[in-house]
């Protein structure tokens, strides 16, 4: 049942980005932070493949894209939670950097996830579905190296 899901490579990298906070990031943040800052670190990296996946079990593709928007709410959560962290010397600087990488990469994944679904309109012949417009409009966001990258 869950073979569609698991080929997404967004599906994937956010799993991946989740286990990575999980198993190295929570770890060694300090106790008097579990009920505060380690749980919403928590929930936020929890969240992002859990909207996907939820948004992937949706029915009209409006309903998919509107999971992958709040996946990546969730995904710029973990990065304001995880910029305080550091601010406060929580984790390290090279924890920082290799998670940053990470949920750059993603970011970019669900932006190219949200493109394809807004394409192919899964959905679209569905009774109710054509009730609901929105602009196929092409945005930009930042690429690694500092410029821009349309999708």
């Amino acid at each position: 049942m869950m073979e569609g899901l698991n080929r997404l490579k967004v599906y994937q990298h956010a799993q991946a980005l989740a286990g990575f906070v999980y198993q190295q990031i929570i770890p060694v943040l300090p106790a008097e932070e579990k009920y505060g800052l380690t749980s919403q670190i928590r929930r936020a990296a929890a969240s992002i493949p859990a909207n996907i996946a939820e948004g992937y079990g949706r029915y009209y593709y409006q309903e998919s894209i509107r999971y992958c928007y709040i996946a990546r709410g969730s995904l710029m959560e973990l990065s304001s939670h995880i910029e305080l962290a550091v601010s406060q010397d929580y984790i390290s600087g090279q924890s920082q950097s290799l998670l940053q990488e990470q949920m750059a990469v993603l970011l970019k994944l669900i932006h190219g996830y949200i493109k394809y679904l807004k394409e192919s309109k899964w959905g679209w012949n569905e009774p109710g579905s054509q009730s609901i417009s929105e602009s196929l409009d092409r945005y930009v966001v930042d690429d690694l190296d500092g410029g821009e990258l349309s999708l």
